[in-house]
């Protein structure tokens, strides 16, 4: 299975051994009420970045953590019952989660929240943490994927020169939408199937 996140909203792609597709589904990783961008927007003011701009509002840093926390909690808990779900959905065993390799961040929330970079990529990091702890929980290996070198990794997963091909045919097999996001989480899929075995 494959996998790529945009805020706390994560597509999942699953297919089988020889790249034929099982399964596409979208899971979202935050309770509703929760700011999908904890570090990025409410870490951001509470340190006084971005106050300018029009969404900004007032907000300690020790509230700022807590929130973090609580987003987090929730994307551990939503990860694990999404895939629970997609589990018992699929006809046979899986073996692999493909998901996107991770920016070294630095280790605290309050230092994440600190660090310009850091808040700017620390949510993302978060929901792919969550993700990766809920497949390792139910005893699937995790394979973290390179986005700039992920179609070639799963052409040659496949021993072909590229997979245009067949992610055009899955996406016919899937039915709309298949976008960018969907193509994605396929070749990560596929290129997990050889750290699989």
């Amino acid at each position: 299975m494959g996998t790529t996140e945009h805020g706390n909203t994560v597509v999942l792609v699953t297919i089988a051994g020889g790249g034929e597709f099982l399964d596409r589904r979208r899971i979202e990783l935050g309770d509703p009420g929760l700011p999908a961008l904890p570090h990025h927007h409410e870490g951001s003011w509470a340190v006084g970045r971005y106050l300018n701009s029009p969404w900004a509002r007032p907000i300690s840093l020790p509230e700022a953590i807590a929130l973090v926390n609580r987003v987090r909690e929730s994307a551990a808990r939503r990860a694990a019952e999404g895939l629970e779900e997609l589990a018992k959905t699929i006809p046979i065993p899986i073996a692999h989660i493909a998901i996107r390799v991770c920016p070294e961040i630095p280790p605290t929330t309050e230092e994440r929240i600190a660090d310009n970079r850091a808040q700017t990529v620390a949510d993302s990091v978060m929901y792919r943490d969550a993700l990766a702890n809920a497949a390792k929980a139910r005893g699937w290996k995790v394979h973290w994927y390179d986005r700039e070198r992920v179609f070639a990794e799963a052409a040659a997963a496949l021993g072909r020169k590229d997979i245009d091909g067949l992610l055009k045919s899955m996406g016919a097999s899937a039915g709309p939408p298949w976008q960018a996001k969907h193509k994605l989480a396929a070749a990560a899929a596929i290129a997990g199937l050889k750290s699989a075995t």
